[in-house]
């Protein structure tokens, strides 16, 4: 106490003072720490998501489209955008720099606006609604963002809203993601070598314009994508980390089946989105009927052992999709909603559906879960709370929209639509394996595998056709749009891409970033009427009471100090 008395009284403490806080200054702005006290520690940043920003080893630029005058809802989560990307460079260190931008804003060296660069790239805006005093008030937002890297640039999506109106739950969700989103992106930008992806063909699958979107701009730019034709080819190479089944229309063989078993027997990972019934737009048109039946895929029994069922069902949501009809046969066309294309909904408690928006289907069946020792079973997609499914043969006709569908009808809720398994799956020809596939086998030096040597993962999806994209005037147009409200003001971007890209990587599993994907924020929230009526005394607390605080201490100082050198009269 002495040495810090005689400190303060020598002619040097100014001097001493004013170096403790230049050293303090410059340790601070060297070194960090801080503890997070929330209860789901929404600022402390996963494992996965460090080691990934540590492994940057070139310059790499963040542009954030979340600068403007947006409702309250963006503006913070464009500031929690900004706190993380700062967190990130806490991590990455100089390497890494972020910019916000204003969609408004041109392009350097060029009269292109952002926002129109990123119309097309396929990043679209929300035309939001919101309150304000005067009524509704409509504006175009770009929730994104852009990493570049390395010459590549990797699109980030920091919000999926439902609907056009302001959801807080929904930007309370998007900001817990924001962490996974970003680290995903930049894990995409610096990996050196891209997964490998099979697409099956041999069995109708489509390979028209209607995979544009699915092809070329989805998986070969993520992975390497190669074809795979069971029936032709001896074996599913080890090589691939998924193989994809999208919508196949002729039956598969037994040996084709033999060979995807074993390709799950031996770690490799099904993605199947399948129709098992035959009902196809096409058809409605030409005749305004259809009948669907049953495609006879002979890949039941399969999927059967595996612990899912396909059923021979159409689900009809009172959730759903826009579709053009002749009400008055007039020749006049109206949009009106249209039962079997239901609006999907994601479990919110999976990383794969967690936090995506509705996935739009077509003419969608129905799956069962089936009992299969050790293996675990989670929906991810399912219908509305108001739901119904008709069996087969099942009549489709254009004249049931005429008159509205009766809700009374519409009373299944949560029909699962896809499932996801994990487990260690058993081969469904164990124990009746022929000599003849044996000695297929045996050709080709590959043994017979009864069960998976490790746990695997599945994906089923009973509609092949949330992948596939609509084509308008002889063009592509993104996967899940609708070809009959783009460009038109009922327009709305589904999150059936987003949900093929969360199904992809959660198979793939490559930057094990599923920590940082499964944080969830709790909305704390005040409670208005509390507010409204407490709004003076809090008002008055928060500016009269830092006043009167100091006025009390400089009383309390000037007391002590008068008290302590008054001259005293003897």
């Amino acid at each position: 106490m002495r040495l810090i008395n005689k400190i303060l009284s020598s002619k040097w403490s100014l001097m001493i003072l004013i170096l403790c806080l230049l050293f303090v200054n410059l340790a601070a702005s060297r070194w960090h720490a801080r503890v997070d006290l929330t209860n789901e520690h929404r600022f402390t940043l996963s494992n996965a998501t460090i080691n990934v920003l540590k492994k940057i080893d070139a310059p790499l630029t963040i542009d954030v489209f979340l600068k403007g005058d947006y409702p309250s809802g963006f503006k913070k989560l464009g500031a929690a955008t900004t706190d993380l990307l700062q967190e990130f460079k806490e991590i990455a260190g100089p390497k890494l720099k972020y910019n916000v931008i204003s969609p408004e804003e041109t392009v350097p060296n060029s009269n292109v606006v952002y926002g129109d660069t990123l119309s097309a790239m396929g990043l679209y805006p929300i035309n939001l609604t919101s309150q304000v005093k005067e009524g509704q008030q409509q504006q175009f937002v770009y929730p994104v963002a852009l990493v570049h890297y390395k010459e590549q640039t990797i699109p980030v999506t920091l919000y999926q809203g439902k609907t056009p109106l302001i959801n807080f739950q929904e930007l309370n969700s998007a900001e817990a993601m924001l962490e996974y989103q970003f680290a995903d992106a930049i894990a995409k930008a610096s990996r050196t070598e891209k997964p490998m992806l099979a697409y099956a063909i041999g069995n109708g699958e489509p390979m028209e314009m209607t995979t544009y979107d699915l092809v070329e701009n989805t998986l070969k730019a993520d992975y390497q994508l190669f074809t795979f034709d069971p029936n032709k080819q001896p074996f599913v190479p080890a090589e691939f980390k998924v193989l994809m089944i999208v919508k196949p229309t002729t039956g598969f063989s037994e040996h084709a089946k033999l060979k995807l078993d074993q390709f799950v027997m031996n770690g490799g990972k099904l993605l199947v989105f399948a129709d098992r019934l035959n009902a196809e737009m096409d058809s409605l048109k030409i005749k305004n009927e259809v009948v669907a039946y049953d495609r006879d895929l002979q890949i039941n029994d399969l999927l059967f052992r595996y612990g899912a069922r396909i059923n021979p069902d159409l689900v009809m949501d009172l959730q759903c999709d826009f579709l053009p009809f002749d009400v008055n046969g007039n020749g006049q066309f109206e949009l009106l909603p249209w039962n079997y294309f239901p609006v999907l909904e994601g479990t919110a408690t999976n990383p794969v559906t967690k936090n995506i928006g509705f996935v739009a289907g077509r003419f969608v069946n129905s799956v069962d879960t089936i009992e299969a020792e050790g293996i675990r079973k989670t929906v991810l997609l399912h219908s509305s709370a108001n739901a119904r499914t008709i069996g087969t043969p099942a009549l489709i006709s254009g004249k049931e929209n005429v008159n509205a569908a009766e809700d009374e009808k519409f009373r299944t809720a949560n029909i699962p639509v896809a499932l996801l398994l994990e487990g260690k799956f058993r081969s469904l020809y164990a124990n009746r394996l022929s000599k003849e596939m044996n000695d297929s086998l045996t050709k080709y030096e590959a043994g017979f595998l009864p069960n998976c040597l490790t746990d695997n993962k599945i994906i089923i999806v009973a509609d092949g056709d949330i992948v596939l994209n609509s084509a308008l005037k002889n063009q592509p147009i993104p996967m899940g749009m609708n070809p009959y409200t783009f460009g038109t003001q009922k327009e709305f971007p589904f999150a059936n891409k987003t949900f093929l890209q969360n199904c992809l990587e959660y198979l793939v599993n490559e930057n094990g970033l599923s920590e940082a994907k499964s944080k969830d924020y709790t909305i704390r929230l005040l409670d208005t009427k509390k507010v409204n009526d407490n709004k003076l005394f809090w008002q008055v607390i928060n500016i009269a009471a830092p006043v009167l605080l100091v006025l009390l201490f400089a009383f309390i100082f000037q007391w002590r100090r008068a008290r302590k050198y008054q001259t005293k009269i003897i």
